[in-house]
């Protein structure tokens, strides 16, 4: 605003006479200038003369370099400042979301967890009944090809039931609901990790540099590599799953060491904000 106004105070001031050591001169535009202008050989004579008639024509000229230059004349300072600049961006209410978020996503990744654990039973206890039934053997029969009723074995026995756990298993649809449940997670996890960070810098004008942000980092990281993983899973990759059970139990792991940590921001929060 105050080159703005520097620029409106430059249109109204009026020509200044002559050097006296030059009062026989003469002004004389270029004559491309003069077209433009639309200037005659008369109105050069008489400079006072000539602003007046273009001046209108200068005004949006003058004002639109103004707003072009002034994001570069503002100082710093005040592109950074912090203390009420950003109204509700920078209250108690916007402050909360991100512990609240998160703290639901920590459940949710137990659960996401539960989910991929019960289709991996899916799996495992198909391999297990594969390699039971190798072990049982022909049944007997009777010399004309009847035959032979015998009680079921123990390897029969628990291939029975192995079968039907596994049949109460796939009705969970457990696959899609751990492939579902990782991808809200990676979703909304990846915006909220970002936006904790920015709710910070809105607040105080920087970040901190410390374990919960380091850790929240590299949670982050874990995420997107778990979800990178599932292409060669899908391809019935092993080392794969095993990865991906290893990072996400890190995640784990960082994402219970982490809640300390953020306790004390949430009470900083109360303590240097307020409502909304």
């Amino acid at each position: 605003m105050q080159s703005m106004a520097a620029t409106l105070s430059f249109l109204k001031l009026p020509i200044l006479p002559n050097n006296p050591c030059h009062s026989n001169s003469t002004f004389v535009p270029h004559p491309f200038i003069s077209a433009k202008l639309n200037i005659s050989k008369y109105d050069s004579l008489n400079p006072q003369k000539l602003l007046d008639q273009n001046i209108n024509a200068l005004k949006p000229t003058c004002l639109s370099l103004t707003a072009i230059t002034l994001p570069f004349l503002l100082e710093t300072k005040d592109a950074l400042a912090v203390g009420g600049e950003f109204g509700i961006l920078e209250g108690r209410t916007l402050a909360l979301i991100h512990p609240i978020v998160l703290g639901g996503l920590f459940f949710y990744t137990l659960w996401a967890g539960y989910l991929g654990w019960q289709w991996r039973r899916v799996r495992t206890t198909q391999n297990e009944i594969n390699e039971l039934k190798k072990q049982v053997k022909p049944t007997p029969v009777t010399p004309d090809g009847t035959p032979v009723e015998a009680p079921p074995s123990p390897v029969q026995l628990k291939i029975q039931q192995l079968t039907e756990e596994r049949k109460e298993l796939v009705k969970g649809s457990y696959r899609d609901r751990h492939f579902n449940a990782g991808s809200i997670l990676l979703g909304f996890g990846v915006l909220e990790a970002i936006g904790g960070g920015l709710n910070t810098w809105l607040r105080t004008g920087k970040l901190f540099p410390g374990p919960h942000l380091f850790a929240g980092s590299a949670i982050t990281v874990l995420w997107a590599l778990a979800a990178a993983l599932v292409p060669p899973m899908q391809r019935g990759s092993e080392t794969a799953r095993n990865l991906h059970i290893a990072l996400n139990a890190l995640n784990v792991a960082l994402f219970v060491w982490q809640i300390p940590t953020g306790i004390e921001i949430v009470f900083k929060v109360f303590e240097f904000t307020k409502w909304p």
